[in-house]
């Protein structure tokens, strides 16, 4: 097995043995990412190379999906204020991206990646302490009384 099958390998396993926590923060974190390598692109600057053009397209491109995977997965009705605000968030976030993808504005993805970045940090913070909590077990009875 090579290193890229078994990285693959590694990753779908902890993606498919993930907490729901863990899978928000591991999207954020495949959002981080897309957009670190977005900015790297740019030179010294603040220009965006021509050959530089596709590759960062790809990259807005895929932190986009990841957004809007973050977006389909938000519970209305469960989430209330909380899922509203991020729902509002993620369409902000999505339409920045596209206006940097067109523009190739370094300074208009900056303040995006930082965003992002801060709500990663609190996810990851949020999955730690809720696996750390203490689980409290439920007991279910039955009533037979009717």
């Amino acid at each position: 097995m090579g290193y890229n099958q078994a990285y693959n390998a590694y990753r779908d396993t902890n993606v498919k043995t993930a907490s729901q926590g863990r899978l928000i923060v591991l999207l954020y974190e495949g959002a981080v990412k897309q957009l670190t390598l977005a900015n790297s692109m740019f030179d010294e600057n603040g220009k965006l190379p021509v050959r530089s053009i596709e590759a960062f397209g790809k990259a807005i491109l895929k932190a986009q999906e990841i957004i809007t995977e973050l977006q389909v997965s938000l519970d209305m009705e469960k989430g209330g204020e909380i899922a509203k605000n991020l729902m509002s968030l993620y369409i902000f976030f999505n339409k920045e991206l596209t206006e940097t993808n067109i523009s190739k504005d370094q300074k208009r993805l900056e303040p995006i990646m930082k965003m992002i970045s801060d709500l990663c940090e609190s996810w990851r913070q949020a999955a730690a302490s809720s696996a750390n909590a203490p689980q409290t077990q439920v007991q279910q009875t039955l009533n037979i009384q009717g």
